[in-house]
């Protein structure tokens, strides 16, 4: 069981995960929209990653007896720039979230909340795995800048990216 307390942080990262996932969705629709399928298809699968992130959360808060409380999401931006600013929001994006968790597992700490502590373990590995990923990105963009050749590149492998399970 959880305390009111650690309910209402969890049930805020739930509005905070269905935004990140709403984010990534319209990312995928602005790389759609510039030509970049790949970097489209990147985000689109981001974006169902964070589907995931939701769904263990919303379960972990029935499973321990606490109510979800679903709220607005904000609306996301509707153009991100060029494709290095695209990767370098999603950077920013990802640390927010990071910092959210950590402040998640501070409270579960301070309240001796050794079940939601070993839960939120898992967010804590993913977002040191989402920000390296992110920022695997964002080297080869840098690298290229505006090259059209170099976008195209970076484009197709991205287009490549699989769904990891248990994401």
């Amino acid at each position: 069981m959880i305390s009111k307390k650690m309910e209402a942080a969890l049930n805020e990262q739930v509005n905070k995960e269905f935004y990140s996932a709403y984010m990534y969705l319209a990312m995928s629709a602005y790389c759609n929209s510039i030509g970049l399928p790949g970097f489209s298809h990147w985000m689109r699968l981001q974006y169902e990653e964070e589907n995931m992130h939701v769904t263990k959360m919303y379960d972990y808060i029935l499973s321990q007896g606490g109510q979800v409380h679903l709220k607005a999401i904000t609306e996301p931006p509707k153009e991100y720039g060029k494709p290095l600013d695209i990767f370098k929001k999603t950077l920013e994006h990802e640390q927010f979230v990071t910092a959210s968790i950590h402040r998640l597992m501070e409270l579960a700490i301070e309240e001796r909340d050794f079940a939601t502590q070993t839960f939120l373990q898992w967010y804590v590995t993913e977002q040191v795995e989402e920000e390296s990923n992110v920022n695997d990105i964002l080297a080869p963009l840098r690298m290229v800048g505006e090259d059209k050749g170099g976008l195209m590149m970076i484009d197709q492998k991205l287009e490549q990216r699989t769904l990891a399970t248990g994401a």
